[in-house]
């Protein structure tokens, strides 16, 4: 018989203690900046409950970086996680605490293209790239990843990255990028950024996981535009 978990939601449709994952899912899935955490016992959930969300991620955050030697963070993150199995309906693991999550401003698509990183933990806008005249959403994606990668590589952090799209992470992964985007004068500055950013992958190695948004189970990333 699996274990009993309790399930603390401070910031969703109705903060509480709960039993069940499906049950936190339903009060934080879509919500804006969830703040939810599993617990152990029910005594811990409900200590945690009254404690606040801040003094507990705090805490936790605190905790972790001891645990990993007391490495360099830059960053942290909330309502942001990992899944045990890409099964649909399987309980995600502990909220990732540290991360960076990237998202592209796209004005037509092929169109003008900008991009950002943010803390996951408070929306803080970690960096950004001003718009580029013409691109495509994925090729935005694609460099807001490994600029993300870069930034953390120079910070000595081994921060997660997340972004919500499949293509960007699968280039990321080959250290290669496949569009039809023509290369011509109008597309010149982001080709540039993009054969960039791949030399940049093929000559570096990092230890951070680059991890899929599961937008379905979290809602938007935290450094969604809100263009769709």
């Amino acid at each position: 018989m699996a274990k009993s978990k309790y399930y603390v939601v401070w910031v969703g449709k109705q903060p509480g203690v709960y039993t069940t994952w499906a049950e936190c899912q339903a009060q934080t899935n879509g919500y804006p900046q969830a703040k939810f955490k599993a617990f152990e016992s029910e005594a811990e959930a409900k200590a945690a409950y009254a404690k606040g969300w801040k003094a507990t991620f705090a805490a936790a955050s605190k905790a972790q970086s001891a645990a990993s030697g007391g490495g360099s963070k830059t960053a942290g993150s909330y309502g942001a996680g990992r899944t045990r199995s890409s099964q649909a309906g399987s309980e995600p693991e502990e909220v990732d605490y540290d991360s960076i999550s990237v998202d592209v401003g796209c004005s037509g698509n092929p169109g003008i293209v900008e991009y950002k990183g943010v803390s996951t933990r408070t929306g803080e806008v970690i960096f950004f790239h001003e718009p580029i005249p013409k691109g495509t959403n994925n090729m935005g994606e694609f460099l807001a990843i490994v600029h993300a990668l870069a930034y953390l590589k120079k910070k000595g952090s081994s921060m997660t990255v997340y972004s919500d799209s499949r293509t960007a992470l699968s280039w990321v992964r080959n250290k290669a990028v496949a569009s039809n985007l023509v290369r011509d004068a109008s597309t010149e500055q982001i080709w540039t950024l993009v054969d960039r950013a791949v030399q940049w992958l093929k000559s570096n190695s990092y230890p951070n996981k680059v991890l899929k948004w599961e937008t379905k189970k979290w809602g938007e990333i935290k450094a969604d535009y809100g263009r769709k």
